[in-house]
């Protein structure tokens, strides 16, 4: 177990991980510009690597083990870890991006889920699909907002499993989010539930993942056959909002892509 304080970072580590997260948002804010019906998300995947690679920076799912792509891409019943194959999307498909990206060896991570060409899209199912998403999305920022010194990891939790579950979906509980800095995934572990006032207590200058990872049905999921896809067990909607956060006295969130 590292020491606490090692979770601590400086100013001039702050400063390289907010440059690492402004790449990751600029990236993230290239692929849903180019999201419509017809895209491969391999082209979404290559769209997302050229943007990372332009800014300085480099593709930080590259450096995991085997996995050689620079986006997680879920459609529809895949929850996360999905590979972003030359298959193309459709109106009305519910798309999952999860990317990160290193600079001078600092880690980011975001995440955002959206439905595919929304505007046109007039399945009988596009407002439950939007409640859904809405759902994941108010999770996440109630989470954020408890990512505050003095605060404890049980309190984000809380915070997110409250709004997702009150909406009559369920968490998907073995899927956290995390600290993240040196590496993509660091101490501690965030998950999206938990009980307030319970596990680390937050202090100044961590920096963490703060992830809602949810789904429309049981929360039940299994890894398909290529060693890295999740699906819901129950074939309904997988659900994922992220962004990278320094603990503050308020907040700092430094991925938000709609600011970039």
């Amino acid at each position: 177990m590292r020491a606490i304080t090692n979770l601590v970072r400086n100013d001039e580590e702050l400063s390289l991980i907010r440059k690492s997260g402004e790449i990751a948002a600029k990236a993230l804010k290239k692929i849903l510009g180019n999201t419509h019906s017809g895209v491969l998300l391999s082209d979404l995947d290559s769209i997302g690597e050229k943007e990372i690679l332009k800014e300085g920076g480099y593709p930080s799912f590259k450096t995991v083990p085997g996995y050689d792509f620079t986006t997680c891409l879920a459609v529809n019943e895949q929850v996360v870890h999905a590979i972003p194959r030359k298959i193309p999307l459709k109106t009305g498909d519910i798309l999952s991006v999860d990317i990160g990206a290193i600079y001078k060896g600092w880690y980011s991570d975001l995440a955002w889920s959206v439905i595919v060409d929304e505007q046109d899209y007039s399945g009988e199912d596009k407002k439950a699909k939007q409640k859904f998403l809405r759902a994941g999305k108010d999770a996440m920022w109630n989470g954020v907002k408890q990512a505050f010194v003095g605060n404890h990891i049980g309190d984000i939790g809380n915070a997110m499993q409250k709004v997702v579950e009150g909406s009559g979906y369920n968490v998907v509980k073995s899927l956290v989010g995390h600290g993240v800095g040196r590496s993509y995934h660091e101490e501690p572990e965030v998950p999206g539930f938990g009980k307030p006032g319970t596990g680390m207590m937050l202090l100044k200058n961590m920096t963490i993942a703060v992830e809602s990872i949810y789904t429309s049905g049981s929360g039940d999921i299994y890894q398909e056959e290529d060693g890295w896809t999740i699906v819901t067990a129950d074939g309904s909607w997988g659900g994922m909002f992220e962004m990278t956060v320094i603990v503050k006295e308020k907040p700092e969130i430094i991925t938000d892509w709609r600011k970039v």
